[in-house]
């Protein structure tokens, strides 16, 4: 997730509440009408321009929620060319057209390039066609050309409207029940390019598709001691580059906002030479298709080979990745992050009066807000207008801070060479004999406690450079405090943690276990031998109570007293103090792409409800968020309390849907711990008895699966750029309660702390205050965010009746502040 804004710019976006009657009626096609709705409204939804992964989430969340408002629903099929044509091109969309589409790739509606609406006659032929529907409320998803055009649509509307009705093709009343047209857009865009919203739809997915590729060339070029140069899309922005690089470990990056400075030829040669004399058997080298140098000249993945090439005599090979970055399935952020956008764009324009601007849908941090559309194009536009003049840090600090950021760190992580310092310090030759100390550097120590998750190399390799970078050596424990107490530790260097940002798992290697357990006086032993200034840990909620029993210990074990920072880092999302957690979103895709397998291996089976178990102990965030990714029909968690009842209507609800939809799968997914009584056995055994002979039932617990895999590029970005930040707190801390005899002596409870990611900013939240917002009995915070999203799981899965009120308050930010960006 990436920021693309300030928010001050452009405001908070408009918050609202608002409570829905939710016994609802059946509607036609099927969909559910709640009583006071809006039915008369049509809605008109269609994608522009170049198609990005998520259109088709966010396209079946319109249909869906304008369903369930009682509106009816038109697919505009190929854009703005569709609406020109008319016809069968503005077809009424029904609950089952948009069935199955979610997992799908690209727009199953269509997109095209327009040249007849950009003049008015076209316009004109467009607005009759609408008029003739009823329809005066628009969804388009698109780049900022296409939401330009419709803003411009809107504006054009009334004029439209008169001439139609000059020329006798329209009638009187017609041009007065059709007199306003609404807008609301949806940014779809992998390359990240529209201020106002931190990603647009695509962006994870195209991500996704390069890391992938990176992952895929770097087993070759090891084989060879290869360089490879590859060129992704970017041509005005080059956050797919940028980010792409940090989350591969890439030796260097060309793109548009930052071309390098001095002689980039002579200093990337250095650089190479440097890591091929450090043994480093690849180069990664990724290049924007924008890439300039200082003088606006291109440069491109062919230049850079023929570079490596001749002055380096390195075999060198170029990976043009072109298209793939659109292909494939979206990735579990797209699919929820379409689906919510969709959803709340339905409701932008239920809520739309003459005054209302056209608005786009933005996502801020975990939140979704609506935000005034030409002010987001005019800020889009103010960027190119920079580079077009050579203002290259005043365009990437129009980008946002988190832009400034990922470049930040990019740049510290891939320095020419490891700092001077930085040798290989003294350490025991055998873990059974005493420890020996190296050279009188500070020790920063660092290890993972809980069960592993992906994104924790990534944050241990971070740490680890940027450690050395500032002057600190630095200390792995291996297997959590069980390794610490047995001497099983290790300073680690620069070229250890080469290619660690790729990997799941923990190198480090981590134990499910607390502090007490191991004994808080044996841990305070070793702070004290191997002159501990400062810790941080990566890892679970055992992470956090860990940082919590020491803290509160403090006062009994004098050496205790440093800094300590935990980087929250499990798959569970159940961490107080922090929106996310390192790994969930891995473990997220992880999911959702199981879940899509299930559903594939029925295609020739009619009729069969899968009912799947996830992880996530009592919290039931993965349930949740893999249901809204792949579409299940229901997500039964132990924060929503359900009985027997709940889940027989829930059967009947599938037996409806499959009768009277045409739908052919279900889905039904259980959280591991949420309900002692109703297991994920006894849910398949009911649904199996109660839904025949209807559909038949299939049991899956997915286990460990949700651990594995390879980190996804938002899990290797966060963890590199949380151990950043956690690193620059402990520098700060250390250097501040230095005493005048160089000890390191902290007291205060904001000198343990967690580091975690609340909306859109990274904050530091002292242990001792999180523990009393804390179950630590059932491990999970007392409030959790994405409880919120809920009904809109339900709605999208066509529930006739949502059994609880439905609070449509996707927006959340009340207050100003000036806190950094996050990712």
């Amino acid at each position: 997730m990436d920021v693309g804004d300030s928010p001050s710019k452009f405001g908070r976006g408009r918050s609202f509440s608002r409570k829905f009657s939710v016994m609802a009626e059946p509607g036609k096609e099927g969909q559910s009408v709640p009583s006071g709705s809006w039915s008369g409204n049509s809605i008109g939804v269609f994608t522009s321009g170049g198609d990005s992964q998520g259109m088709n989430a966010a396209v079946r969340a319109v249909v869906r929620m304008g369903f369930y408002l009682g509106c009816k629903v038109y697919f505009i099929k190929e854009g703005y060319q569709g609406m020109v044509d008319g016809g069968e091109n503005i077809a009424e969309a029904t609950w089952s057209s948009v069935s199955g589409i979610l997992q799908k790739g690209g727009t199953v509606i269509g997109s095209a390039r327009c040249k007849d609406f950009r003049e008015r006659r076209g316009r004109l032929i467009a607005a009759n066609n609408l008029v003739q529907r009823k329809i005066t409320n628009l969804v388009v998803i698109g780049g900022d050309g296409s939401l330009t055009g419709a803003n411009c649509f809107r504006q054009e509307w009334p004029s439209l409207l008169d001439e139609l009705l000059g020329e006798g093709k329209i009638t009187k009343e017609q041009r007065e029940a059709n007199k306003l047209l609404n807008i609301a857009g949806l940014v779809g865009s992998i390359d990240n390019d529209f201020c106002g919203t931190d990603m647009t739809i695509g962006t994870d997915s195209a991500l996704h598709r390069i890391i992938e590729a990176v992952d895929a060339i770097a087993t070759t070029a090891l084989s060879h001691q290869r360089a490879f140069v590859l060129e992704v899309m970017g041509r005005h922005c080059g956050y797919l580059a940028l980010v792409g690089a940090l989350a591969t470990e890439a030796d260097w990056v060309f793109i548009p906002e930052w071309p390098p400075e001095g002689d980039w030829r002579e200093t990337l040669c250095k650089k190479l030479a440097a890591e091929r004399h450090l043994g480093q058997r690849l180069n990664i080298i990724l290049v924007a298709e924008g890439a300039i140098d200082r003088d606006g000249k291109p440069i491109t993945a062919d230049d850079v080979k023929k570079l490596l090439c001749d002055d380096m005599k390195i075999d060198t090979r170029v990976t043009v990745l072109g298209h793939v970055q659109r292909g494939g399935s979206p990735s579990a952020f797209d699919r929820v992050l379409g689906s919510r956008m969709g959803a709340e764009a339905v409701l932008a324009l239920m809520d739309a009066t003459p005054e209302t601007p056209a608005c786009v849908i933005s996502i801020e941090g975990n939140s979704t807000v609506r935000v005034p559309l030409m002010e987001c194009v005019e800020r889009t536009q103010e960027v190119q207008a920079c580079m077009d003049k050579r203002c290259f840090e005043e365009a990437v600090r129009l980008r946002g801070k988190s832009f400034q950021n990922n470049l930040n760190v990019y740049r510290l992580l891939s320095k020419l060479r490891p700092p001077s310092l930085q040798h290989k310090p003294e350490a025991h030759e055998d873990k059974k004999k005493r420890w020996v100390h190296g050279p009188a550097h500070r020790v920063l120590a660092v290890m993972n406690i809980g069960a592993p998750a992906c994104g924790m190399n990534a944050a241990v390799r971070s740490f680890v450079r940027i450690s050395l970078t500032k002057g600190f050596k630095v200390l792995g424990i291996h297997e959590s405090f069980d390794g610490m107490v047995k001497g099983d530790v290790a300073f680690m260097n620069w070229s250890q943690v080469q290619g660690w940002a790729g990997k799941g798992g923990s190198f480090l290697g981590t134990k499910k276990q607390l502090a007490n357990d191991v004994g808080v006086g044996k841990i305070a032993l070793k702070f004290s031998e191997y002159k501990i200034v400062g810790m941080m840990i990566v890892g679970g909620f055992e992470a956090f109570h860990s940082a919590y029993q020491l803290a509160v210990e403090r006062e009994n074990y004098p050496s205790l007293n440093v800094p300590i920072v935990v980087v929250p880092c499990t798959i569970s999302n159940n961490i107080p103090g922090s929106d996310f957690s390192l790994g969930a979103d891995t473990a997220l895709n992880e999911i959702t792409d199981i879940c899509d397998r299930i559903k594939q291996s029925a295609t020739g089976t009619k009729r069969r409800v899968f009912v799947a178990e996830t992880m996530g102990g009592y919290c039931g965030y993965l349930a949740t968020l893999s249901g809204l990714a792949s579409g299940a029909d229901a997500a039964y968690i132990y924060e929503e309390k359900f009985n027997v009842l709940d889940l027989k209507q829930d059967v009947e609800h599938l037996k409806d849907k499959i009768q009277t939809a045409g739908v052919q799968r279900g889905l039904v997914l259980r959280n591991e711990q949420a309900n002692l009584n109703y297991t994920t056995d006894f849910i398949n055994r009911l649904f199996s008895e109660e839904g025949y002979p209807v559909f038949t039932t299939r049991m899956n617990v997915l286990g460990h699966m949700q651990q594995g895999g390879y980190p996804s590029p938002f899990d290797r970005n966060y963890g590199t750029k949380m151990a950043a930040k956690g690193v620059e707190w402990l520098a700060e801390m250390v250097e501040f309660y230095t005493d005048e005899k160089g000890r390191v002596y902290t007291g205060p409870e904001e000198t343990v702390v967690l580091l975690g990611m609340m909306k859109r900013h990274l904050t530091f939240s002292p242990v001792e205050e999180l523990a009393k917002i804390t179950d630590f009995d059932k491990r999970l915070p007392n409030d959790q965010w994405w409880l919120k999203l809920r009904p809109l799981l339900r709605i999208l899965a066509k529930h006739s009746v949502v059994s609880y009120e439905m609070e449509a308050q996707l927006v959340d930010i009340d207050e100003e502040d000036e806190e950094e960006d996050i990712i």
